[in-house]
């Protein structure tokens, strides 16, 4: 395990898994910055997949919502203390039946997810090619066999269109909510900091519709200072040095900032798709 605080916040939050539905998760790995060697403590999140014996009934259901609030009360309680509302640290995941495992990933149905402060039942995001690709080839095993021996399906030739399909569709109404003013921010979060926050999601699947691979926010940050015009670097070094916590370079009013993200983000969706032609 490369991030020892990251094995040690996930081992708390199996142990109250275990206490919660004894015997139910019989998998766990992380995904996300941990596995692909961005994770900083007190910055990043961890990101994870959970793999369950069996299915859940209606009061394990319960009791996984639970799980999202008590297995998080540390990361909450530090955030607390600091004073800051992102919660970072947080375990978030999806839960997938172990008897779907082998399954192409976009048949399998997750039994719920956790995700900051939402918890769903019957879907998870995160239950997808770019992850499940990442899990094969680069998730950190917590708990169960390596992931090589899961014998997951990510689903390799339908990555770039995955990919083309989430800019074509969340990240595009993001990105006009940003030019015409209409995205927010979330509890205790300005709409700015939110939007720094995002932008650096659309370089991450504009570098894997280019290559075929996967990397972290921070290096799609370096990719996209490589990719993209000079006129966008202000804006991609002030993303990667609010998620860094280092110092940031001279940056637009905070209420430009949005509206530069979105405008980012659309060249960005038109070259991609100019690639995938």
């Amino acid at each position: 395990m490369p991030y020892p605080g990251a094995e040690r916040t996930a081992a708390r939050y199996l142990a109250v898994a275990d206490r919660l539905l004894p015997g139910r998760i019989t998998g766990c790995y992380l995904v996300g910055s941990a596995a692909l060697g961005a994770w900083r403590a007190g910055r990043s999140d961890i990101d994870f997949i959970a793999v369950v014996d069996g299915g859940f009934r209606e009061g394990e259901l319960r009791r996984l919502r639970v799980l999202h609030v008590v297995g998080n009360l540390p990361a909450a309680g530090r955030a607390l203390l600091r004073a800051d509302p992102t919660i970072p640290g947080t375990m978030n995941g999806a839960f997938v039946p172990a008897a779907e495992l082998g399954e192409p990933v976009t048949r399998i149905r997750p039994l719920a997810s956790h995700s900051g402060r939402s918890f769903k039942r019957g879907r998870g995001f995160d239950v997808n090619p770019v992850m499940w690709k990442v899990l094969r080839e680069q998730g950190v095993t917590v708990r169960g066999p390596a992931p090589d021996r899961l014998g997951l399906d990510p689903e390799p030739d339908r990555l770039r269109e995955w990919n083309l399909d989430q800019l074509r569709g969340h990240w595009r109404d993001w990105a006009q909510q940003c030019v015409t003013g209409g995205a927010s921010g979330k509890p205790l979060v300005s709409a700015h900091r939110a939007a720094l926050a995002r932008v650096l999601g659309p370089p991450r699947l504009h570098h894997t519709i280019a290559t075929g691979a996967v990397i972290s926010k921070e290096a799609a940050a370096e990719y996209a200072l490589d990719v993209f015009d000079t006129r966008w670097h202000p804006l991609l070094r002030a993303a990667l040095a609010q998620r860094t916590g280092g110092p940031g370079p001279e940056i637009p009013e905070p209420g430009q900032l949005t509206r530069l993200a979105g405008e980012f983000t659309l060249e960005l969706i038109g070259d991609a798709e100019r690639l995938a032609r």
